[in-house]
């Protein structure tokens, strides 16, 4: 059921709404300014490459961000829409983080895997824990978007596609964020510990030196992932302050930063887990006349593999 409205009560809200969409075409550039980057790797690491399930990952991944985003804006576009279509809309906003923060699950689970040189205990244990926080994110989704459809509102004369959420139910869509960064806590434990015990045993190896420098790559991608993980969770949760209630210019750079961290979270630092490996596989083979007698993760037939001399 449309809402339509004239009064001059809501021009604040309407105002803090202009500024917030300004963050979310900012969102729009970033991704696609990193794809534009990075699509000549692309081309070459991942569309010219068999098909695998990283492979498909990462196109999901990387081009739901980028319809994601468009999406969103159009919602804000001053024109009218259905009902329909707002019920659409919410669904989309509502779904794709969840559903995108499991697939970049399943992308880390294959990189720590990997790093465990294959251990399929490490592997039944991550799949239980990411399996549970995914649930659980899951559930939370539900339960906070049980009896929610997207509504329009006319005010002023201003077409918009809002929602009939409950503050109780906007608490739990922002502590949906809480599983996914428990998971992300643990996997970067993980890592950080196979890395030392690695970096420990490689001392007095003769190919040691080739061996930190792919482990050098995974944390590095793996830190600048899970420290974006870290922001996004901590800007929405703090969308739980009553602070946050009002329609101030501060609240709308609050909450405006906060959609731009979680689509460089994402839809950036995401696909560029698998990227960044990759081009350092590619790198080593182009420096190698027969190939190096190494251990490296591989990401191009296999979720994981152990490489050695003439094995890709």
């Amino acid at each position: 059921m449309t809402y339509v409205s004239n009064d001059p009560s809501n021009w604040p809200y309407l105002e803090w709404s202009r500024r917030y969409n300004y963050f979310i075409v900012a969102s729009l550039v970033t991704v696609i300014y990193d794809w534009v980057l990075t699509f000549g790797q692309e081309i070459e690491l991942i569309w010219r490459q068999r098909c695998s399930l990283m492979n498909i990952l990462y196109v999901c991944v990387r081009y739901t961000g980028i319809l994601f985003l468009i999406v969103y804006i159009l919602a804000n576009f001053q024109v009218s829409i259905t009902d329909a279509v707002s019920n659409t809309i919410w669904f989309i906003q509502a779904w794709t983080p969840a559903i995108i923060n499991a697939m970049l699950g399943v992308i880390m689970t294959t990189r720590i895997h990997a790093m465990y040189q294959g251990s399929k205990r490490i592997l039944i244990f991550l799949l239980v824990v990411l399996l549970a926080c995914t649930i659980a994110s899951v559930v939370m989704t539900v339960i906070g978007n049980i009896g929610v459809s997207g509504v329009e509102n006319i005010l002023s004369g201003n077409h918009q596609c809002s929602e009939n959420m409950s503050a109780k139910d906007a608490r739990l869509n922002a502590e949906t964020s809480i599983p996914a960064t428990i998971w992300e806590i643990l996997a970067l434990c993980l890592a950080v510990w196979i890395v030392i015990k690695h970096f420990r045993e490689l001392q007095k190896s003769p190919t040691g030196a080739n061996i930190r420098d792919c482990f050098t790559v995974l944390m590095k991608s793996h830190v600048l992932y899970f420290v974006a993980v870290a922001v996004v969770s901590c800007f929405n949760l703090g969308t739980l302050s009553p602070s946050l209630s009002s329609f101030s210019v501060g609240v709308s750079f609050y909450y405006g930063i906060g959609e731009v961290a979680q689509a460089m979270q994402l839809f950036v630092l995401g696909p560029r887990l698998i990227l960044s490996l990759r081009e350092y596989h590619a790198q080593l083979v182009e420096s190698s006349d027969e190939g190096t007698c190494i251990t490296t993760m591989d990401f191009h037939d296999r979720g994981y593999a152990a490489l050695t001399s003439g094995s890709v």
